[in-house]
């Protein structure tokens, strides 16, 4: 044991002493959950509209004061001209052209069917449906009122009317949705890199084939080399959490315990895979290309920013093998929504089993290394 402390002491010592270490460790992370928390979202703030209205009705204008009166919608563009308003769509000046006929008012007092036609700029196709839900909406509440003037639905008729309920995210805040995810993947980065760069430096200056000739075993070298980093994450973690509940006000319903006590299984897998690189690496820059590798298919196939469920079933079978997945769901449960232990036992029981095999493949590739 005391092996041991002597070799977490010494790598606090050598940590400390880094001038380059101590930002990324702490000041990075910060300026990242920070950054991110506001810069990693799908939400829809502003549409820039543009207008062809050739009716100039009193019907045509409540339905475009329907969409000036929208927070989300700001007309940049009025125009009689189609051509002229997709030279300004095709330059990104505007994102939706509302098409009102000419026909409009008159069809809506004679009580017939009308069209208006709506055109979206759906490059970013996840945007697109987005702005569409916008527009569709408004045109259906002004539907609503022109038949409710008609006395088509009458008022003193009982109608179904529909009041959402949002649970676990009432404001539909995003950030709500994203803080759980990229705390995640700084702890993951974290214990990553630095535990597999840490090593590689061994190696490069030299000092690994001197601690392999002292009489320190195996396990005593792993366990002290690894611990410092596994403190390190969860500090940062803490951090991370505090920062969520403070700053960006998101509720964390569940067992912080619980947490804690998954965080500290799901570092020994992430440590694990760090080690695991570093006897691939002979280099620091070689373990960053390996270590960037693994965590970029990570986090595209981890839920962070596109649900698992809309994946290939071949995407989602691959990701059956991602510890970042598991950890990002089981952090999303139980901040949000408060789940209990038995309610993610699946997850626990898949982090340990590849928390296991992690450390134990790496443990068994660094015994041909040294």
């Amino acid at each position: 044991m005391k092996t041991i402390l002597y070799i977490i002491q010494k790598e606090f010592l050598q940590i400390i002493r880094d001038r380059m270490m101590l930002p990324i460790i702490f000041v990075i992370p910060i300026f990242q959950l920070l950054i991110l928390a506001h810069a990693a979202t799908y939400e829809i703030k502003y549409v820039d509209m543009g207008i062809i209205d050739l009716d100039q009705s009193v019907e045509s204008r409540a339905l475009v004061q329907k969409f000036e009166a929208s927070p989300f919608f700001r007309i940049n563009a009025r125009s009689f001209s189609l051509e002229k308003l997709s030279d300004e769509m095709q330059n990104s000046r505007i994102e939706q052209i509302l098409y009102i006929p000419s026909d409009f008012g008159y069809q809506i007092e004679k009580n017939a069917p009308v069209k208006v036609q709506l055109i979206t700029d759906a490059v970013d196709g996840a945007a697109a449906g987005v702005m569409n839900a916008y527009a569709l909406n408004i045109i259906k509440e002004f539907n609503k009122d022109v038949l409710k003037e008609a006395q088509l639905l009458s008022l003193n008729r009982k109608i179904i009317e529909t009041r959402p309920s949002y649970w676990y995210n009432p404001d539909l805040d995003y950030k709500t949705f994203m803080i759980p995810g990229i705390l995640v993947l700084l702890v993951s980065i974290i214990g990553l890199f630095l535990s597999g760069l840490n090593i590689v430096k061994e190696k490069e200056i030299g000092t690994i084939e001197q601690l392999n000739v002292t009489p320190i075993k195996k396990h005593h070298f792993i366990i002290g080399k690894l611990t410092p980093f596994w403190f390190i994450a969860m500090f940062d973690l803490f951090f991370g959490l505090a920062l969520a509940k403070f700053v960006f006000n998101i509720p964390i319903v569940g067992s912080v315990g619980l947490i804690i006590g998954v965080a500290s299984i799901y570092l020994v897998l992430v440590l694990g895979i760090g080690l695991f690189i570093s006897t691939l690496a002979d280099t620091q820059q070689q373990a960053m290309f390996i270590a960037w590798f693994f965590v970029i298919i990570f986090i595209l196939l981890s839920g962070l920013f596109t649900p698992v469920e809309n994946m290939p079933d071949w995407a989602q079978a691959i990701n059956i093998i991602n510890p970042i997945a598991y950890f990002i769901d089981f952090m999303r449960m139980v901040m949000l929504k408060g789940a209990r232990l038995v309610d993610v036992s699946y997850h626990i029981i898949s982090i340990s089993i590849y928390a296991i095999l992690s450390i134990s493949l790496a443990t068994w590739r660094y015994k041909k290394v040294v």
